[in-house]
């Protein structure tokens, strides 16, 4: 969350920063509220401070009435504070974080400058298919199946397929240990106060998450939220920094609001597995942090030699927590295009430098030489996602004779060269 003493005293910067990033927050209901809060909140504290004083000793008749009294009042405020004080959360969670300087403004989602490009869109010598002709062909998804069990978005991935699920997982861990990352396998589920403490929204109509009926707990769309929950509450040495995690997962989103977007076979699902980096760095080494983050996701897809272009967030495509973001999007020769074109870019990996907005809503610290405790820098980024990496795969790597070529880095992790009849 942001720091509500800067909303204070910035208010007109965060409320322009607020429109630019298309969050509906109303900052003077903000204000408003934190003023009557605050107030509040000081009235009980001298009410109970009272009431302290007139307890000790031996109290008259006369002094335990107004105690009471005191006390019938205390009790008064706080139940007048808890709605006001649960308007003000809501509203303060919705405060988008600050904006990096070098960020595009734009109300347009899709208003997002290309920063580079490797390879270029693939030509083929025949007709290309897209990933779910290419799976009924090959046998590799059941999506009749997993609707028969589990409902609409949901799949199963077979034979060759599968196996090559687990090389990505393998490779991505590979790429990222070698870059001092610790490898993870998290839980699956959170609590509610992390998944808020990390900017992500657990409850309302338009939320992403599953949320577990007579419980806190919600299932978890990315393993940011458990990594991004593991120091929690705790105070890091300057010594111990940056800490890289690297961490596989499985990832539940409702997919609420997508219902006009591309979600053909398995590009867009309830479940799926994903290898997330997520790092906790001192405050000036964050920016340098977020562009190792990129390189290693440039590192990954590079191997796989799948085309890709790197795009940085525009401010209205920019989530909550993040300061700035920057995506690969991977060329698919079975997506249609704006133009209704077959081939087109799309996202497959995300990294975000979301600053100090996610620890000081967690409460994570560091101490410095000196004694000096100042809240960590977080950042997270996609190692693999494993629908679209799929995806790319078997769309840019479909061959003539209706087999796919494995990429020769997963080779050895799979122990197959071609996907064929």
């Amino acid at each position: 969350m942001l720091d509500i003493k800067f909303i204070r005293e910035n208010p007109e910067l965060v409320k322009e920063n607020s429109k630019n990033r298309l969050a509906n927050v109303d900052i003077d209901e903000l204000l408003r509220l934190d003023k009557q809060r605050r107030e509040m909140e000081t009235k009980i504290g001298e009410l109970r401070a009272e009431r302290n004083i007139g307890s000790k000793g031996k109290p008259t008749p006369g002094e335990i009435v107004k105690m009471r009294k005191i006390g019938d009042e205390i009790a008064k405020l706080e139940k007048e504070i808890e709605p006001i004080s649960q308007r003000y959360r809501e509203l303060l969670l919705a405060v988008p974080n600050l904006t990096h300087p070098e960020v595009k403004v734009s109300l347009d989602e899709t208003d997002n400058p290309v920063m580079s490009t490797f390879m270029g869109p693939a030509n083929f010598e025949f007709v290309p298919q897209d990933h779910v002709q290419i799976a009924e062909r090959l046998d590799l998804i059941d999506f009749d199946r997993a609707t028969k069990v589990a409902g609409a978005k949901f799949y199963y991935l077979k034979n060759e397929l599968a196996i090559i699920e687990q090389a990505l997982i393998s490779y991505a861990f590979r790429v990222a240990m070698s870059h001092g990352f610790v490898p993870f396998s998290t839980p699956d589920l959170a609590k509610r106060e992390v998944l808020e403490g990390l900017g992500f929204n657990p409850r309302g109509e338009s939320t992403q998450i599953y949320s577990i009926e007579n419980s806190d707990l919600s299932l978890i769309g990315t393993a940011e939220i458990t990594m991004g929950g593991y120091h929690m509450n705790e105070i890091l040495d300057e010594s111990e920094l940056p800490k890289k995690y690297v961490a596989v997962s499985h990832c539940f989103r409702t997919e609420a609001g997508s219902y006009s977007k591309f979600s053909k076979g398995i590009f867009r699902v309830h479940q799926f597995t994903k290898v997330e980096m997520f790092m906790y760095t001192k405050p000036e080494d964050s920016e340098s942090a977020h562009q190792e983050m990129l390189a290693i996701e440039k590192e990954i897809f590079e191997g796989l030699k799948i085309p890709f272009r790197v795009i940085d967030h525009c401010t209205a495509d920019l989530g909550t927590p993040s300061y700035r973001t920057f995506d690969l999007e991977a060329w698919m020769p079975g997506k249609p295009s704006a133009g209704g074109e077959m081939g087109d870019w799309a996202e497959i990996t995300s990294t975000s430098n979301c600053t100090d907005f996610q620890s000081r809503g967690l409460n994570i610290r560091y101490k410095d030489g000196a004694g000096a405790k100042s809240l960590v820098h977080t950042l997270n980024g996609t190692a693999i996602a494993m629908p679209r990496a799929i995806i790319a795969i078997l769309e840019n790597y479909q061959q003539k004779d209706g087999s796919v070529v494995v990429p020769e880095v997963l080779r050895s992790y799979a122990g197959i060269d071609k996907i064929k009849r």
